[in-house]
């Protein structure tokens, strides 16, 4: 039997996961519409196509390519006692 494709829609909770963040977290993403998602059902549940998510994370893989080497995440200064 041949595997079968990963699904084409996700919840909120598979987004989540698949960013290793919290649920609220991509609520707020949907929300600002960093992730774009669509309602589906007569319940309205929230579903963020693959394609998406991985557009989604293109991008923030660009804007980091982007991003200037000063921004990035260095030795931070210890603070004295």
């Amino acid at each position: 039997m041949p595997p079968q494709p990963p699904p084409r829609f996700l919840t909120l909770d598979q987004v989540a996961d698949e960013l290793n963040t919290s649920r609220s977290q991509v609520y707020a993403l949907v929300r600002d519409r960093s992730i774009i998602a669509v309602k589906i059902g007569g319940r309205g549940q929230w579903r963020v196509e693959r394609a998406q998510l991985e557009a989604y994370i293109a991008r923030l893989y660009r804007e980091a390519e982007a991003r200037d080497p000063a921004d990035l995440p260095g030795d931070a200064p210890v603070a004295e006692a």
